[in-house]
């Protein structure tokens, strides 16, 4: 729901970072790896019942994945690898965040990390479904030009899933409450990308 509106604010400054001479000596897949090892640390950090020092490497892993298509883009090396591992380690991230939480405290935070996960399976298949076959139409996502694949865009989209994950890192009691009020907002997405694919892909 604020993906684009953050993009926009946010993306000058991630561009002027991107040309930073040390950013300039990074690939965009090595960036994309390395947002996806912060991601990593960040869920063994929850695991091991470290949730408030697992929200640097999350936010760092953020920042080093919007980075990745910034350094991409100055280079000129935008390419359909990029675009797929863009998309399919984020989702490897996404997914070890509810997992860690259930491992913290799995009587507590097992069920909820579970329904966590499938709402991220809706929200994911329902997303790629889309993606895949706009892509098959050539078409392409207006409200986001510089994504690599054509997005479409929910009430639960990256923003207010890292605000997900760092509320439960603050306060990880309130994980499973947290949990199941994003699953149902999660449905609510799927819904509306279910019903976007019959109305553009039923004519």
């Amino acid at each position: 729901m604020f993906d684009k509106l953050v993009l926009r604010v946010t993306k000058p400054a991630v561009d002027r970072m991107a040309n930073h001479p040390m950013c300039q000596k990074i690939s965009p897949t090595q960036m994309t790896f390395i947002a996806l090892g912060f991601g990593l640390c960040s869920a063994l950090l929850i695991a091991l019942g470290e949730p408030l020092i697992a929200i640097l490497p999350l936010l760092l892993g953020r920042l080093a994945d919007g980075l990745d298509g910034a350094i991409a883009r100055n280079c000129n090396k935008q390419t359909d690898l990029g675009a797929f591992l863009d998309i399919a380690l984020d989702f490897v991230f996404y997914a070890s965040v509810p997992l860690a939480f259930a491992v913290a405290n799995s009587s507590a935070n097992a069920l909820a990390g579970a329904t966590l996960l499938a709402a991220f399976v809706t929200t994911g298949t329902s997303f790629l479904a889309y993606a895949s076959l706009a892509a098959k139409r050539g078409e392409k996502s207006s409200d986001y030009p510089t994504k690599g694949i054509y997005y479409l865009g929910g009430i639960t989209e990256g923003t207010e899933t890292i605000a997900l994950f760092t509320l439960c890192c603050l306060w990880p009691a309130w994980f499973s409450t947290l949990a199941y009020v994003y699953a149902a907002l999660c449905a609510i997405t799927s819904v509306t990308r279910i019903r976007a694919g019959f109305e553009r892909f039923g004519k």
